[in-house]
């Protein structure tokens, strides 16, 4: 037996002694060891009840009842274990560094590039678009000209000021401007994009759109805040004899997509003019009298005129005027028409015609023709400011003067 059990045993003897031996006969020894089984197997039992709790409470629950009973907690250290003398010694770790520190590439040079920056560089060009244009209008080591005064040869000219902005959305910024090549009485032209290379030399991005002698015009442009260039497009060149408000125009926008320029906005290509009509004409026979008393004969003809729209013409004239080779005008219309400019040696100008609306004019002259010459009359679209405009069917605006001679 171990030394609690004799404790335990002796202690309940004693006890069993002191209350009973005097009242009854003592029972033995056996009698005692019965009820000191009992009573271990009830301290048993409830000890085995304390350890079923303990293990059922909450790791937190037992934690705080340890805490209401034991010493304040102690705050957690990390431990540094110390090296064994078999393990190897850690080798020092090497600061490490940041991705942007060793593969950040340089900044983009500044490709802002001043008039006379252009001018002093020698840069090649795109190529121009029409490969009959003469040799001198070169592409490959160009000294740009800076015009815009008279060239005796063609040679590319810097047209205007550069504008500037970040085309390729690289953070820096680049140059935007208009170079041209005289061919004969034309120009073709192109809008270049300029950038510079690392070393700072000045270098051509792309073209951003060109035209062909003759065959269009770029006459303004813009580089925008986001990058995007804007061209003010004409579909014909004001040259020779062609006057500057008959073009067509309108704007478009570039922008840049990594290798070249493609247009993003605006127009794609020049459709109908708005501004123009269809007129008609058609001449009636013309009849000429019998010579008067002084050899005097008059010659009478009417021209009908249609105008088949789709606009209103302010000012209608009848030029290319044939009735002037036949003779001096005898009253009627052509004593209140007014001469205007025009493609021919003159135009008379009347009353204008509305769109859907056709008219029959008499014109009466004195005929004295010209041997060899066939008269003929062309009926010509004005505006208000008198200024002729093309016909959308022109082979139906000419007709010839005829008699029954």
């Amino acid at each position: 037996m171990t030394e609690p059990d004799d404790v335990l045993v002796g202690g309940e003897f004693a006890a069993f002694r002191a209350a009973y031996v005097p009242v009854v006969d003592p029972a033995g020894t056996a009698a005692v060891r019965r009820t000191v089984r009992r009573r271990r197997r009830r301290a048993a039992m409830v000890t085995a009840a304390a350890v079923v709790l303990a293990v059922a409470i909450p790791v937190g629950a037992s934690g705080a009842l340890h805490r209401r009973t034991g010493p304040p907690p102690v705050p957690a250290r990390t431990a540094t274990p110390s090296p064994s003398a078999s393990s190897p010694s850690p080798t020092p770790s090497t600061a490490s560094v940041s991705p942007s520190a060793t593969s950040a590439s340089p900044a983009p040079p500044d490709g802002r590039i001043s008039r006379a920056q252009l001018l002093a560089a020698e840069i090649d060009l795109v190529a121009w678009p029409d490969p009959t244009m003469p040799k001198t209008c070169t592409s490959r080591n160009v000294r740009l000209d800076p015009g815009p005064g008279e060239i005796s040869e063609s040679v590319p000219v810097l047209l205007g000021d550069p504008a500037h902005g970040d085309l390729d959305s690289d953070g820096a910024t680049e140059t935007v401007a208009l170079v041209g090549c005289r061919y004969g009485e034309a120009t073709a032209k192109q809008l270049l994009a300029f950038d510079r290379d690392p070393d700072r030399h000045v270098v051509t991005l792309g073209r951003v759109i060109g035209t062909e002698p003759g065959a269009g015009d770029i006459t303004d442009f813009s580089v925008r805040a986001d990058g995007t260039v804007r061209a003010y497009l004409a579909n014909l060149e004001p040259c020779c004899d062609t006057p500057e408000w008959k073009p067509q125009r309108h704007w478009r926008t570039y922008s840049w997509t990594g290798d070249h320029f493609a247009q993003t906005a605006g127009p794609t290509a020049f459709g109908t003019d708005p501004r123009l009509t269809d007129l008609r004409l058609s001449l009636g026979e013309m009849v000429v009298t019998t010579p008067d008393a002084s050899g005097d004969r008059i010659a009478t003809v009417t021209a009908t005129v249609t105008n088949r729209g789709p606009v209103d013409v302010p000012l209608l004239g009848f030029s290319g005027f044939g009735f002037y080779d036949v003779g001096e005008p005898a009253g009627g219309v052509l004593e209140r028409c007014r001469e205007v400019p025009s493609d021919g040696p003159g135009a008379c100008v009347l009353d204008g015609l509305v769109a859907g609306a056709s008219r029959t004019y008499t014109f009466s002259f004195h005929y004295t023709p010209t041997p060899g010459v066939t008269p003929s009359v062309r009926v010509v679209h004005y505006d208000k400011r008198e200024r002729w405009w093309d016909d959308l069917k022109p082979k139906d605006n000419t007709a010839e003067l005829r008699t029954g001679d």
